[in-house]
């Protein structure tokens, strides 16, 4: 067997052990993430002042009914029985049930989930679709200082769009666009024109500040060497920007854009709200003014599982990317 054989097969057991390690941390760092969320979601339930179940059922609720109820839902037990039974329910799908509709909490979160997924990945993909064409344009236009004016107005709009919460943004778009003009319907999920405004109420704010860090990133990819070698052979702009710059710069960015994705999760609770949009959004909204806790537990649950995955799609995808970061992590 020849050095270099010898060589190569270390470094392949060597990049072997790297990615093992990376997944064991990773796993590790999501596993404990997910008992302190179920942790937590359990606890919220027992934590509020006074009795959710007389909270949710009125003042006219006899005793007797009040204490069926609770003893229904298992909450005369001790509470490290209850947290056990939670965990073993979660295990076999089972999230309690809501005090409000008498039904299965996951019951509920299935009918609801679709539209919030729906929602959401709608956004995120609006979001990229304007941040990177408008970014990588700017970042040509502005390059070595050029076209200061333009810099100043794409930098002063990106921050301020991406400033504005997107409760308020979704409550301007619901006044211009639903009641002044009358184009777009501002309630329901009801078509496909449904979707529109709800969708630039969740992706706009995020498309300005990605648009910057495209920009940003853009014109780093533009100052190198092999671009700069690039245009020293006279090749054409287009090839030298489509086939050397974006394919560097991109990477970066959908890195981040992915950590934009968990904030589109959360911000449909808001957004959801304004359009009286059929998803988890208004349903935990709904849950926590009739105190419905079961209800509110499984949806802040699943809100938090979703970010949680989001977020470790991300750094797995950062890792394939770029390799070193597997060295770096710890």
């Amino acid at each position: 067997m020849t050095t270099a054989t010898v060589r190569l097969a270390q470094s392949a057991r060597y990049t072997d052990h790297r990615w093992a390690r990376f997944a064991v941390r990773r796993m590790g760092r999501l596993l404990v993430s997910l008992w302190v969320l179920i942790t937590a979601s359990f606890l919220m339930i027992h934590l509020v002042p006074g009795d959710p179940i007389r909270a949710a059922m009125g003042p006219n609720a006899s005793a007797e009914v009040v204490a069926a109820r609770r003893e229904s839902l298992g909450l005369n037990n001790p509470l490290w029985q209850q947290y056990f039974d939670y965990i073993g329910g979660l295990f076999t799908g089972h999230m309690g049930v809501s005090i409000g509709s008498q039904l299965p909490v996951a019951q509920t979160i299935a009918q609801r989930l679709p539209a919030t997924l729906t929602l959401a990945v709608l956004a995120f993909l609006v979001a990229i679709l304007i941040a990177i064409p408008i970014g990588v344009a700017v970042a040509i236009a502005t390059q070595r200082g050029r076209d200061r004016g333009l810099e100043l107005g794409f930098t002063s709009f990106s921050v301020f769009l991406g400033s504005i919460p997107e409760f308020l943004l979704g409550v301007a778009l619901v006044a211009v666009f639903g009641v002044q003009l009358g184009w777009l319907p501002v309630a329901g999920r009801s078509g496909p024109e449904s979707y529109i405004l709800p969708v630039l109420a969740l992706a706009l704010g995020p498309a300005a500040v990605l648009a910057r860090i495209v920009r940003v990133e853009v014109l780093a990819v533009l100052d190198s060497d092999f671009v700069r070698t690039a245009q020293a052979k006279r090749l054409k702009a287009f090839r030298i920007n489509f086939r050397h710059v974006l394919p560097n710069a991109i990477t970066a960015t959908l890195t981040l854009g992915g950590l934009l994705l968990s904030g589109l999760i959360a911000g449909t609770v808001l957004v959801e709200t304004v359009f009286a949009w059929p998803g988890l959004g208004t349903t935990i909204v709904s849950s926590i003014q009739t105190k419905d806790y079961p209800l509110v537990q499984g949806t802040v649950l699943v809100y938090g599982v979703g970010v949680l995955l989001v977020n470790t799609l991300v750094d797995v995808v950062l890792a394939i990317l770029n390799p070193q970061s597997t060295v770096a992590d710890s």
